[in-house]
């Protein structure tokens, strides 16, 4: 008798372990959708910086060049695409922990790095003449909805007496370990050509966000069209950059936003220095709001971060407009200044990313910013971390 209650007792345990760890996987799989958000914010409280080590190895890959971060609450994974146009590398992504206390940033750890895949399945080739599939990644976004990534390249556009390349920006969709999944189909005035018309080099896609429960995405061009104005100087020029927003259901352009840049916050150190000013990246906060990033550079080098509080609730949609500099736009995209880092008394490096990260133990929300150190000995992969006040 006791060694059948002892074999009953077994039995109901591993079928209570298999219900158990059976659930476990049904909710992460069927989890309700439900976007994070923020409902209120007045300014944004800078509490620390981790810094991680130039040039880290993991699992023979170079670490750096972190062009974009995004938070998996469920997971508590931060996903992070990298820019190396495989020339260090194959392209690539990485995934970390990143310990948060009411003290700021304790630890970032990487604990995984994927590559990114062609559709036929093979890596991408690194920049050389006559390339046509080369990619030039920054910007990813984890789609709680798919569990999948959404990333962008800017493509390329060189052209020279000795011969022309264009490869078009593109938005490509994978899962969690890099591969293809999907592309998104791109409006024409992001194609490149020959002629100055359509993006600039190295100015295209350059953030992208999820909104209203991974329904609807948002990219940004990081500089204006060539139809649409000059890119940013040191006085204010009209220089304006287009959000566009997808409908994800049928994957179709159905809007797009213009936001004027700031002026180029510092003049360059010597004469005839390169200057600019674009938008590294978006964040979507929830009713038509998002944060938006803008990172101005001067030679030098100077680099000044300044993060908006932007609003297209009033916003005029251009998706008609072929040119805004023929066409000016009445209302554009509102945006107020959150926080301008030059005013932090900290050295801020060339943000790039923002993600909602935890909530506080205050109970505030979040934001971690990433900068991209280009892999290069002077600059740092900088991890920001500021608090949300309401």
């Amino acid at each position: 008798m006791l060694k059948y209650l002892s074999l009953k007792c077994v039995k109901y345990v591993i079928i209570f372990l298999f219900t158990s760890c059976w659930s476990v996987i049904y909710a992460q799989k069927y989890r309700p959708v439900q976007q994070s958000v923020v409902k209120s914010i007045s300014s944004l409280k800078y509490i620390n910086t981790f810094v991680l080590p130039h040039k880290e190895q993991f699992r023979q890959t170079t670490v750096g060049g972190l062009s974009s971060i995004d938070y998996d609450p469920l997971t508590q994974t931060y996903y992070m695409v990298c820019d190396d146009r495989s020339t260090i590398n194959p392209a690539r992504f990485y995934k970390a922990k990143i310990t948060v206390s009411a003290r700021g940033i304790q630890k970032v750890t990487i604990t995984g790095v994927d590559t990114l895949r062609q559709q036929d399945g093979s890596t991408y080739p690194k920049l050389a003449p006559n390339a046509i599939k080369t990619t030039d990644p920054e910007a990813m976004r984890y789609n709680g909805a798919t569990q999948r990534l959404t990333w962008t390249s800017e493509g390329e556009r060189i052209i020279t007496d000795k011969g022309n390349l264009l490869i078009d920006p593109t938005i490509n969709i994978v899962s969690t370990d890099g591969r293809y999944a999907d592309t998104i189909p791109l409006p024409a005035n992001l194609r490149m050509h020959v002629t100055e018309s359509g993006p600039r080099q190295n100015g295209v896609l350059e953030g992208l966000t999820f909104a209203d429960n991974f329904n609807t995405l948002y990219v940004n061009l990081e500089e204006p069209l060539y139809q649409d104005g000059p890119r940013a100087g040191l006085e204010r020029n009209n220089a304006f950059i287009r959000i566009y927003r997808f409908d994800l259901k049928n994957k179709r352009n159905t809007a797009q936003y213009a936001y004027q840049l700031e002026p180029v916050a510092h003049p360059p150190t010597k004469k005839g220095d390169a200057i600019n000013n674009g938008i590294p990246d978006i964040l979507w906060l929830g009713a038509d709001r998002f944060l938006i990033t803008e990172r101005s550079f001067s030679g030098g080098p100077s680099t000044n971060i300044k993060v908006f509080l932007a609003s297209i609730k009033q916003a005029d949609n251009v998706i008609g407009v072929q040119s805004i500099k023929e066409n000016p736009v009445a209302h554009p995209v509102q945006k107020k200044l959150l926080v301008n880092m030059d005013d932090l008394g900290v050295y801020v490096d060339n943000i790039e990313g923002a993600t909602l990260g935890p909530v506080l133990p205050n109970g505030h929300q979040s934001i971690i910013f990433v900068a991209d150190d280009n892999f290069l000995a002077h600059e740092q992969s900088q991890f920001m971390l500021f608090e949300v006040i309401p």
